[in-house]
């Protein structure tokens, strides 16, 4: 299943090195690309320690970020208004790499810690990521934008681009990418600004913003960002376990209205999602019941689907996820 999902995986990623949310022809929108998931894509690749394919990806998105650096300046000097599109967009064009216009939940602030995080992870790693001079200026600007926007604080729309909250998942993503961007030389992060995000964080979990409780967005602070308080895990998973695994997936939380035919649809990338979070625990009985999950919501392709809707065998148009896809391999390799 590993080489099958990575030739799977290669075939949405483009020559500029961005995935593909879903394939490169589905008619949903999922053949833009998205910053974070890209950003889970390449861990799949990271997985089997294919640097090739890795290195292009992250080169991609700062070559995005670079593109649109004006865009980054304007908020560093400027703040308010907090209007949506004045934000580091979510979605781009693949090929050109022009953002995708209107408004899409573009207040993604997890999306840029995520960025930061994995970057940083990989060059502490010895994976060198960083080119250059003006790599090394943008991921500056990333640190000083959060600053701008006191991400702490910020409403933005989360991991699932909906109603703008304080959301714990995109503050932990933004903790967790100021903690590894600052082992980089030559990045500056103020431990204020990341003491910060701590505070918050601390406040609001275990729930995930003031409207929801138990969030799947949540086992992000578990992996890969890891800043979450042994007690925070084990709250996070018993409220996953309890009220949001399913048979076909994990739903988002519960209420979501997202492709909703009578009951909640059901992420495939939950199942992988927790096998990952078991293995790394050493809770090899919990591992094994998730990676047969894993197996058993892939089609016949070998595709693990986005979602299956509520209560039945019937998955939707985009499988494969890249995200999904990725996390497979990882849970797997």
């Amino acid at each position: 299943m590993i080489a099958k999902s990575l030739q799977i995986l290669e075939k949405l990623q483009h020559t500029t090195g961005l995935f593909s949310a879903s394939r490169k022809d589905v008619k949903t929108g999922y053949n833009l690309c998205w910053i974070r998931d890209t950003v889970y894509a390449a861990i799949g690749f990271e997985a089997v320690k294919n640097t090739a394919t890795l290195t292009k990806a992250y080169h991609a998105l700062l070559n995005i970020l670079l593109k649109h650096e004006y865009k980054v300046d304007w908020m560093i000097r400027q703040p308010q208004p907090k209007a949506a599109f004045r934000y580091i967009h979510a979605r781009y064009n693949p090929l050109t790499m022009e953002e995708i216009p209107g408004e899409w939940g573009n207040k993604q602030n997890d999306s840029i810690g995520a960025v930061l995080f994995k970057i940083g992870e990989l060059e502490s790693k010895g994976v060198k990521i960083i080119r250059n001079s003006s790599d090394v200026r943008i991921l500056q600007k990333l640190v000083n934008y959060l600053a701008a926007i006191d991400y702490w604080r910020d409403k933005d729309n989360g991991m699932w681009e909906e109603n703008e909250e304080v959301h714990a998942s995109s503050i932990g993503a933004c903790v967790a990418g100021l903690r590894e961007i600052s082992k980089v030389n030559d990045i500056d992060v103020p431990l204020q600004l990341i003491k910060s995000g701590e505070k918050t964080l601390q406040k609001l979990l275990p729930r995930e913003s003031e409207t929801k409780e138990g969030d799947l967005a949540l086992l992000s602070l578990i992996y890969p960002y890891n800043v979450v308080t042994e007690r925070q895990r084990e709250q996070i998973l018993a409220a996953v376990e309890t009220r949001l695994v399913k048979r076909k997936g994990v739903i988002r939380y519960e209420g979501d209205k997202y492709c909703n035919r009578g009951s909640e649809a059901e992420w495939c990338f939950g199942f992988p999602w927790l096998a990952i979070i078991y293995r790394k625990l050493n809770k090899p009985e919990k591992y094994a019941h998730y990676i047969r999950k894993t197996m058993e919501v892939a089609n016949h392709n070998g595709e693990v689907p986005e979602l299956y809707y509520g209560n039945s065998d019937k998955y939707n148009e985009n499988s494969p996820l890249a995200w999904a896809q990725s996390l497979s391999i990882v849970a797997l390799a």
